[in-house]
């Protein structure tokens, strides 16, 4: 594990363009070992661990924006100044806010399990959401305990039981602060008015069986950005870069090879 600018990661191979993995609420850097073993291969890869998340610092202001700025500084500090981004769930809503924020800095972008915006229009759901997510934790239920009750519910059926424990071992590393902070954050996103404005070739792909980010919204997603393909994989739920590896890796490689 290496560190730079208080961010911690995992850093593979070797390209002109590297591939910045961006994992969800309850990941880590390990939440794309599929994609780090395949693509390390073709490509150089790294995977974070977002502000908060093993080992890296927390930021003092938790929004979109600041995750963006700390990720621009974590390229810079690698003299890196193009990247291709893949990021899921909240890590896509990341890198769609990196992308719009600095596209010249972008080469291409997926996004994994990842909606343009959090939920509806109404506040009221922003605000049912978040007492409902931290609601257990409130009544003094720990990390692993709601991981154990929560990551088979996001599952698709094709899920194996030890990439299930993986995903709840990896939920219940996170701080309950840290989670906290997290689910605050997310209920702010949105960015549904602007994906028609982005001009980096977009990879998008769903789980089949994915209750947090649907198929349907995904490809509606896709027709509306500009240079977009979309992808599902059957059986897969909302951790479905790690649910199915294989099918996942396919998808990427093709997408990256289609770019060189």
């Amino acid at each position: 594990m290496k560190e730079v600018c208080g961010i911690t990661y995992q850093d593979y191979g070797n390209s002109e363009i590297p591939i910045i993995f961006l994992h969800g609420i309850g990941g880590n850097s390990d939440s794309f070992k599929p994609q780090l073993e395949k693509l390390s291969g073709s490509h150089r890869v790294i995977s974070l661990n977002l502000p908060g998340y093993g080992n890296s610092k927390s930021l003092s202001n938790l929004s979109f924006k600041n995750f963006a700025d700390k990720l621009v500084e974590f390229m810079e500090a690698l003299h890196i100044s193009k990247v291709h981004l893949c990021g899921q769930s909240i890590g896509g809503m990341i890198a769609l806010e990196t992308t719009i924020r600095n596209p010249n800095c972008v080469k291409s972008l997926t996004l994994i399990a990842t909606t343009s915006a959090f939920g509806g229009k109404d506040k009221t759901f922003q605000d049912d959401f978040i007492k409902a997510r931290l609601k257990p934790l409130d009544m003094g239920m720990t990390l692993k305990e709601l991981a154990v009750k929560f990551i088979p519910d996001i599952m698709g059926s094709s899920a194996t039981d030890t990439v299930k424990q993986e995903a709840i071992n990896s939920m219940s590393a996170v701080s309950s602060s840290t989670y906290r902070d997290i689910i605050q954050c997310l209920v702010t996103f949105n960015r549904r008015n602007d994906i028609k404005t982005l001009k980096v070739p977009c990879c998008l792909i769903a789980g089949e069986e994915d209750t947090n980010a649907p198929p349907k919204t995904m490809k509606k997603m896709a027709e509306v950005i500009p240079y977009a393909e979309y992808h599902q994989i059957p059986g897969a739920g909302h951790l479905t870069n790690l649910e199915d590896g294989k099918s996942t890796n396919k998808i990427l490689s093709n997408f990256y090879q289609g770019l060189q």
